[in-house]
């Protein structure tokens, strides 16, 4: 696969600063096309940004009964994540800039590392800090994975990357999930959490040879003048907020649907627990048929075109499961889908307008930020509503009011894009 950055001036003098046990992998890997290794990279990075936090779900009760967390503590275990993806996306737009794309994804992978090894380790301050860590480590990765993407990839590819990365991001989750509560019978909770830091082991072995130690290690001195020098378009205004409500609205539904759906499936069709988990697990697996799928349906049709189907998808979430809730399987699976392609449209859409690296950092900074910023906040607004209203219509009406949020702000910016170009 052609990419638009060149190959490093001199292996042999890069080897000279890799560890003695990945430099035989360096030598390996520099017989592939460069290429492919960013964006088997690619892959293996996003691996390690959904399922650290979504490994704690599966042995919640363990924490509870070894640790004494509250119903609240547990709470902040999978929100901490998330509101760090929005408070930390201002800085981790600066890091991306400032020290360059490649050592902001070796600080998300150390970082990876190191918060699941101190979660994994001590007693409930040590979970806390370490998942914290986890956080503002992901934080970074959401903003330079794409930074690179833009970067690296010709144009007519740049959308198929995406998608790999959006689908990696899928597989991870539902690896980790499914693996965790196993690998929990079988060692405890606490090497069951611990085995996520594989994944960043992998991707570091393969991310520090590909672009080179000194680029994963040192950063790059990028002057204040230069990181920030990008003049005004015409639009740019109007379509960050578009994307940032298409993506407020995504990532709400997302979120709601995700913590909800087995609630709803217990309580509307009397499912068990597990039958209700293993229900809604296909809600996650098919987005990874939408991540792959975006840039395959947009060789033939529009982007536009690519939008407005994927919002029909999601809105067969909130309206079949009022409707006709027997059919879940249909709308769960329909919806895995759009959440999926979703989040790949919107960022295909933002390294597609921004005319510069920095640009790209600052919108999808301001997007992300805002956009998880509703995401932190939908399974606490779903559960409220639900408590209040003693039943589920409210609250899907509130998920499918965030889904035509998606569907109109979504499907107009990605249509002045298109313009644009």
């Amino acid at each position: 696969m052609p990419v638009a950055g060149r190959r490093r001036d001199s292996n042999e003098s890069d080897e000279y600063f890799l560890p003695f046990s990945v430099r035989p992998m360096s030598r390996i890997l520099a017989r592939v096309p460069r290429g492919w290794l960013i964006l088997a990279c690619i892959g293996l990075i996003a691996l390690n940004m959904r399922g650290p936090f979504v490994a704690v779900a599966p042995v919640v009760d363990s924490l509870q009964q070894d640790l004494g967390f509250s119903p609240v503590e547990l709470g902040l275990l999978t929100g901490i994540p998330v509101l760090c993806f929005s408070l930390a996306s201002p800085l981790a737009s600066l890091a991306g800039r400032r020290l360059g794309a490649e050592f902001a994804v070796m600080l998300t992978l150390i970082g990876v590392l190191a918060g699941v090894v101190i979660r994994s380790s001590g007693a409930g301050v040590s979970v806390m800090v370490g998942t914290v860590i986890i956080g503002v480590a992901i934080t970074i990765g959401n903003i330079a994975v794409p930074l690179i993407i833009r970067r690296d990839f010709a144009p007519r590819r740049q959308a198929t990357a995406m998608g790999v990365y959006t689908a990696a991001l899928n597989v991870g989750s539902f690896l980790t999930s499914v693996a965790t509560a196993p690998l929990a019978e079988l060692l405890g909770w606490r090497l069951a959490l611990a085995a996520s830091a594989l994944l960043a082991l992998a991707a570091i072995l393969f991310w520090v040879p590909t672009v080179g130690a000194r680029r994963a290690f040192v950063p790059l001195a990028v002057p204040v003048h230069a990181a920030s020098a990008s003049g005004p378009v015409a639009g740019v205004g109007w379509l960050t907020a578009g994307l940032t409500l298409g993506f407020a609205g995504q990532a709400f539904s997302y979120y709601g649907v995700t913590a909800w759906l087995p609630s709803f499936l217990s309580d509307e069709l009397a499912m068990g627990t597990a039958e209700a988990g293993a229900g809604s697990s296909l809600f996650q697996i098919f987005a990874i048929v939408g991540g792959l799928g975006v840039p395959l349906l947009a060789r033939f049709t529009s982007t536009t075109a690519v939008a407005a189907t994927l919002s029909a998808l999601w809105l067969t979430v909130p309206v079949g499961l009022l409707l006709a809730p027997s059919f879940w399987w249909l709308w769960s699976s329909l919806g895995g889908v759009a959440q999926g392609g979703g989040i790949t449209v919107i960022f295909i859409a933002i390294i597609k307008f921004a005319q510069s690296q920095a640009a790209a950092g600052r919108m999808s900074a301001v997007v992300q930020g805002v956009g998880y910023c509703f995401a932190a906040l939908a399974p606490t607004v779903i559960g409220f509503v639900h408590s209040v209203t003693d039943g589920w219509t409210v609250p899907l009406l509130v998920i499918l009011g965030s889904v035509l949020a998606f569907c109109v702000c979504t499907t107009l910016s990605v249509r002045w894009v298109a313009r644009q170009g």
